[in-house]
């Protein structure tokens, strides 16, 4: 403990007076070496109020992938491939630039797969997401940020990744992207392009039932620009979008189930059989952005006004190449097949609009506070198909507007807020019943107005440490892919997967305490009531297994964590000399402990709770370089929603070595993720009802590669007329063309 104090104590000092000396001395730095430019130093991990905040733009062991695999390696953050993704307890809704990505599960992970990772400045996990921001937040946002700022002349970035793999066979991993940045008197542009073609492994057994070995291709491809005019003290922001992502995947399969006897359908005998196929996923994400920015002469005056259009358009097809085995009754009878073409052929269309209105202003309250209020109109129509049939039509139209105050009262803050939402949600589902008739049925509406209130309080301790207090109530929506029938990744004869048209919306009240100091060391417990939770199902059934979306009645998470940095001068230094110093606290030897202890509590279901440890340690070597090795360990045997893990979700190492060349303008880093290849996933179920099944899912995720950021240099003269341009700290500095909503 008192090592613990002594080293919290040490950080307070450190920031403060390294702050102090950077701001003091800048002046003088600046006339003695032409050229030097003193800009804003930026943080690998900042914890906030109501958020942690995430910089990939300055990590390369983050951005030297793409962006699943960055997200994987954050501490406290548990994604897989059963359940999603979860940050310190908390069901995360993850949000692109500022905006819903309406998209969860293989949808959600092929899309952040197809985002270069260099590509993200930054990412934001708001814990306790206030009035402003829609109550379908649920638990927690992730937030990824990919705006640049653009200057006032020509700047252009490019960015580029190989990666390999060598497991069964070589495979390779490729991303580049280039982003350009201008500004003029009249209004500033913005364009960032670029490619991703990947090579990758998937080996899977479901039970004794499916055995399979898939190669997977993804081919990616992205655009984003934007537009910003300066009108006066307002500003006009136009923005668009466009994701494309067309991926193959080469399955060979074995598996033991009921196959049809003789053709016939309606015959099914037990079987052991060999399969070949192929499935293609075709999806095109495009988005359209217009906001309008009214500013006054009270700078903490605000008023926006934002519309919104997203469209998105999947298909996903699988075909078989061959098929053959033989029938258990009597191995003579054989089972051959030289393939067919469209075992499942969907498409799913989703439209989303919505126009919202945003206000704030600063109010003579206590010692001071502000006010905000604001309003949110969407409409989001959703469809899919089969085989030519509309099986799912959906339609949700929410209407919301929300009244949030802070305040402060000596070493006080406070926040209280409510959001008024009203919910109509509908539609039809068509289905084929056991005797094979099409059915048509109604979805469960749901048509409800609910409050959602929060409410935070903070206390100042000391300079820079404080104690926070969060409560909050938030509802999530069933996802769009778990509503959708269709949802199937691969259709075999011993595996049924589906969507669930008919699940309910899941309804958080979301409790937390928190102790932070620093901005980087934090103590917290946090716990987050659900009633209706949506939940994965993996059931067996004689020789079939079937993969469901249930909603679960009532449950609670438990969570506690804590994060703690050691610079390891505290173990060579007296604090005498340390404080002679002085650097940048993100600029030196140090580590970074986090560990969390996460518990699961559903009725009728004894879950144990289980243990995340991370330690990220960065040690400056001569000739500049930067060792960054990052290790992430998630305890096994414990419960996970209707899961069990047999093995741990994470047990990896990766490390990075980073050197800047060409007065920083190129940075040049190689990488290798998962050295002792210990990433694997391996758990059992604990259905509701029905058999338990053993899953196990292992991806090439041990991989070597290198990354490489290179500024190009521009000839143009306002370049070199206005050198320190970066130096100046007005709307330049926050008013990136890809905005960040806050």
């Amino acid at each position: 403990m008192k090592r613990t104090i002594l080293t919290l104590s040490l950080l307070g000092s450190i920031f403060a007076y390294s702050q102090e000396k950077t701001n003091s001395s800048s002046q003088e730095k600046e006339k003695q070496i032409e050229g030097v430019v003193i800009t804003k130093t930026k943080k690998a991990v900042e914890q906030k109020a109501d958020r942690t905040i995430f910089d990939f733009s300055e990590q390369p062991q983050l951005n030297n992938g793409n962006v699943l695999e960055g997200i994987k390696k954050l501490p406290g953050l548990v994604s897989t491939d059963i359940a999603g993704m979860m940050y310190q307890g908390k069901i995360l809704d993850v949000y692109l630039n500022g905006r819903p990505l309406n998209i969860t599960s293989n949808e959600l992970n092929s899309f952040l797969e197809g985002m270069p990772a260099n590509s993200v400045e930054k990412i934001e996990v708001i814990t306790q997401p206030g009035a402003e921001f829609p109550a379908t937040s649920g638990g927690a946002i992730m937030n990824i940020i990919t705006n640049k700022n653009a200057n006032k002349y020509l700047t252009a970035t490019y960015s580029g990744n190989y990666s390999f793999t060598n497991y069964d066979k070589f495979r390779s991993r490729t991303t580049n992207s280039v982003n350009l940045n201008a500004r003029n008197k009249l209004f500033g542009w913005q364009l960032n392009v670029g490619q991703n073609y990947r090579e990758s492994m998937l080996n899977g057994d479901q039970d004794a039932l499916l055995h399979s070995n898939t190669d997977r291709i993804g081919r990616g491809y992205f655009a984003k620009s934007g537009m910003t005019f300066d009108l006066g003290q307002d500003r006009l922001l136009l923005n668009y979008d466009i994701y494309h992502n067309n991926n193959d995947n080469y399955t060979l399969s074995n598996g033991h189930g009921d196959l049809p006897f003789e053709k016939n359908l309606k015959d099914l005998r037990e079987a052991y059989y060999n399969s070949s196929d192929v499935a293609h996923t075709d999806n095109l994400r495009q988005e359209a952005v217009i906001t309008y920015q009214k500013r006054f002469a009270d700078k903490s005056q605000k008023l926006d006004f934002q519309f919104g259009y997203t469209r998105s358009d999947n298909k996903f097809a699988q075909d078989n190449f061959f098929q053959d085995g033989y029938f258990v009754f009597d191995p003579t009878k054989t089972i051959e097949s030289n393939g067919q073409k469209d075992i499942l052929n969907n498409k799913s269309v989703m439209n989303i609009a919505n126009f919202k209105i945003d206000y704030s202003q600063p109010i003579k309250l206590l010692d001071g506070g502000k006010v905000s209020f604001g309003g949110l109109y969407e409409r989001q129509n959703y469809d899919t198909k089969s085989f030519g049939i509309t099986n799912l039509d959906y339609q949700r139209q929410t209407a919301s507007t929300y009244l949030e105050f802070q305040a402060k009262l000596k070493k006080f803050d406070f926040t209280l807020g409510a959001r008024a939402e009203n919910y109509d949600i509908s539609g039809i589902t068509r289905f084929f019943d056991k005797q094979g008739k099409l059915t048509e049925d109604n979805l469960t509406p749901f048509n409800k107005f609910k409050l959602f209130p929060n409410a935070s309080v903070q206390y100042s301790v000391m300079n820079q440490v404080y104690v926070a207090a969060n409560y909050n109530k938030k509802i999530t929506l069933p996802s769009i892919s778990a509503l959708n029938p269709n949802n199937v990744t691969f259709s075999g004869p011993s595996t049924e997967v589906t969507g669930n048209p008919n699940l309910q919306p899941t309804i958080f009240d979301n409790y937390e305490i928190k102790v932070s100091a620093f901005n980087y060391a934090f103590i917290g417990y946090s716990v987050s009531s659900a009633s209706n939770q949506v939940a994965q199902v993996i059931r067996k059934e004689g020789r079939k297994l079937f993969n469901e979306q249930v909603n679960i009645s009532n449950m609670r998470i438990h969570n506690f964590n804590v994060g703690l940095p050691i610079p390891f001068m505290i173990f060579s230094k007296p604090m005498s000399e340390i404080m002679k110093f002085n650097f940048n606290p993100d600029k030196i030897n140090f580590m970074y402990l986090y560990a969390g202890y996460q518990k699961h509590e559903i009725d009728n279901l004894n879950n144990k709770g289980f243990w995340i440890f991370n330690i990220m340690t960065q040690l400056l070597l001569p000739k500049d370089i930067k060792l960054t090795a990052n290790y992430s360990y998630l305890t096994p045997k414990a419960g996970y929603f209707y899961f069990t893990a047999d093995k741990p979700f994470n047990n990896n190492l990766d490390i990075t070595l980073t050197k800047k060349f060409m007065n920083n303008r190129l940075t040049l880093s190689v990488f290798a993720n998962d050295i002792f290849n210990g990433q694997v996933m391996q758990v059992y179920s604990n259905p509701p009802e029905g058999e338990a099944v053993k899953i196990r899912s292992k991806y090439d995720t041990r991989n070597f590669g290198i990354s490489i950021n290179y500024k190009i240099p521009t000839r143009n003269k306002l370049a070199k007329e206005d050198a320190s341009i970066l130096n100046q700290t007005k709307k330049d500095e926050s008013g990136g063309v890809m905005q960040n909503p806050q």
